[in-house]
């Protein structure tokens, strides 16, 4: 197959990096794709959201699956026209993409279909915001409606912080992802993890968990992130934690998209927070998460190109090896991140930092003397082992040599990825 993969960032650098290692695979492009998928397959200089012109251009090269990446495609409506052009397509079209795109249209959704999630207020004004924290504790999400590139969520621990953070919202008229529509969220105490499933529009089959780190600092401080790192199989949850998350969420969705007659193609993200009273969704994601894809993919055994078209044909096979590896994923992000970002420039196309170690590459290109980044995430390293405990110190031996090698380079990370 000729396999093409949406998007620019460290998921789908590893996507490529994955697909083109498939048997089935016979090339792999990107659009518009970064440093890391130019050097193993041909990136396009077609943005992941210009739906119409990624269609004409799969027909005009003879692309057989293309694989969405980011969220801002999947809202943009590219699975929509690809669909139309005849391409098979992994990754959900618009309907079904609102269970990400729009916070509102989910939390509605699962009141409708049983699907365990925390109590929300909508609010669509900051009058309307302070009379319904009247109506919460204390302690509350905050999250905007719309994508904000997981930087849409402000979690307080007490009523003017959370009137602080509504007025700057309204305020400023700077509601992350635009609009003027909030949900206000009780909190919800518990372990965040997420877990994974592909769907190829009736069937819905694991595809792994995993936890994830996205606060900037160690310790969970600072503000949130698109992702800082994440770990996989997930540690200290129930050993049937899958099983638990089938039967309470994952199946309930399932047949409310069909009773609503959506097909949705792809995979889906369930973000939970596993409480005293077991599993409840904080959020859904469209598409594999950034940088959960980063340790899943290493994991996923057998022909990936082929089961991701299986799914993308409405033939999806029965089961998924996963190996009993564990993965450990680190991203380096420059100086800042989220608040700003830093361009570097000239950063190495090759690095040794062992066998067991992988750089998967954010938004960059390859420039004159290197590899140009533009900031913000710049890589994730990975690694795997026979534990958890094995996978972190081969990863962060991977970060401590990258981190000799690069020198003086303006480059931070967290280094509790996978503790406790």
């Amino acid at each position: 197959m000729r396999v093409l993969v949406i998007g620019n960032g460290a998921r789908e650098d590893a996507l490529s990096w994955r697909l083109a290692a498939s048997p089935s695979c016979e090339a792999v492009f990107a659009a518009p794709g970064n440093a890391g998928t130019a050097m193993r397959g041909v990136n396009w200089d077609v943005s992941a959201t210009d739906g119409r012109a990624l269609a004409q251009r799969c027909i005009d090269e003879r692309i057989d699956l293309a694989v969405i990446g980011p969220e801002t495609a999947i809202a943009a409506g590219v699975g929509d026209r690809l669909r139309e052009a005849g391409v098979a397509t992994f990754g959900p079209d618009r309907s079904c993409g609102r269970l990400e795109s729009s916070k509102i249209f989910a939390k509605r959704f699962m009141e409708r279909h049983g699907v365990p999630t925390a109590r929300a207020s909508v609010v669509h004004s900051l009058d309307g915001a302070f009379r319904a924290l009247e109506h919460h504790g204390e302690r509350v999400a905050i999250k905007a409606d719309g994508l904000a590139a997981g930087k849409g969520v402000v979690v307080v621990d007490d009523r003017d912080e959370a009137k602080a953070t509504l007025a700057r919202w309204y305020g400023a008229g700077h509601i992350p992802g635009g609009g003027s529509d909030v949900l206000i969220e009780e909190r919800l105490e518990g372990r965040e993890v997420s877990v994974f499933a592909i769907c190829d529009g009736e069937r819905f089959l694991p595809f792994g968990s995993a936890c994830d780190y996205k606060r900037a600092g160690d310790g969970d401080t600072g503000p949130n992130t698109g992702g800082m790192g994440a770990y996989s199989p997930p540690q200290g949850f129930p050993e049937d934690l899958e099983a638990i998350v089938w039967e309470r969420i994952v199946e309930p969705v399932r047949r409310g998209l069909l009773a609503e007659g959506e097909r949705y193609v792809g995979v889906l993200y369930c973000g939970l927070m596993w409480t005293s009273d077991g599993p409840y969704v904080i959020e859904f994601n469209a598409r594999l998460g950034d940088p959960e894809a980063q340790v899943l993919l290493p994991r996923v055994e057998g022909d990936v190109a082929a089961l991701l078209h299986s799914a993308a044909t409405g033939s999806l096979r029965e089961s998924i090896a996963f190996s009993s590896d564990a993965c450990v994923g680190v991203v380096l992000a420059t100086a800042g991140y989220p608040g700003s970002s830093t361009s570097l420039r000239g950063l190495p196309k090759h690095v040794e930092i062992g066998s067991e170690c992988r750089i998967f590459w954010g938004n960059s290109v390859i420039g004159d003397a290197g590899i140009d980044a533009t900031g913000g995430r710049v890589m994730t390293v990975t690694a795997t082992g026979s534990d958890i405990l094995a996978a972190r110190e081969n990863a962060y031996s991977g970060v401590r040599t990258l981190a000799s090698q690069l020198g003086s380079r303006d480059l931070t990370y967290r280094t509790d990825i996978a503790v406790g």
